[in-house]
């Protein structure tokens, strides 16, 4: 089966998710940090209203790259991880891959220096490795049920409340 990846930069990697779980990309937005959270999660951003949590992936996936300062490059691909909404911050998008399944090498092919539970596996892109993202791995069952207790309450986040009057 085809499958068309969105593929973007983070900490000098390739990376790739479905594009069927992007909800929308966009410009960076301001994001507001959340006491108590996640070790990788921002904070959050308001997105049409939606308060959304931003994901460090860099932290979440364990890279040990540098991430890139933000330019016009930078982006936030909001995705839908089938039971919740998050979103990322990504150093720059690359391309729009479309990927048979057959062209994918399991992630013990390549020295891959991210989690390896977060992988599906490989492709080869101009020389260069692109890993693909599972992203029903990218947050555990645990991390998940945390969110009704950090993240929404009946639908609205219990810290975003005044995030469209704060400051810039």
């Amino acid at each position: 089966m085809i499958e068309e990846w969105v593929v973007f930069e983070l900490g000098g990697a390739l990376l790739g998710v479905p594009i069927s779980n992007v909800t929308s990309i966009s410009e960076p937005k301001k994001i507001v940090a959340v006491p108590r959270s996640l070790s990788f999660v921002e904070g959050v951003t308001d997105l049409h209203g939606l308060m959304v949590p931003v994901i460090d992936l860099s932290k979440r996936l364990g890279l040990s790259l540098p991430r890139a300062k933000r330019t016009r490059e930078t982006r936030i691909i909001v995705l839908d991880l089938d039971d919740m909404t998050v979103s990322v911050v990504v150093d720059a998008l690359s391309q729009v891959l479309r990927i048979d399944d057959a062209e994918i090498e399991s992630p013990s092919s390549f020295a891959i220096p991210i989690d390896s539970a977060c992988v599906l596996g490989t492709v080869r892109v101009r020389e260069r490795s692109v890993v693909l993202l599972d992203l029903s791995s990218v947050l555990t069952r645990e991390e998940r049920a945390l969110r009704e207790h950090t993240y929404w309450s009946q639908g609205q986040s219990h810290w975003g409340a005044g995030l469209a009057s704060a400051p810039e």
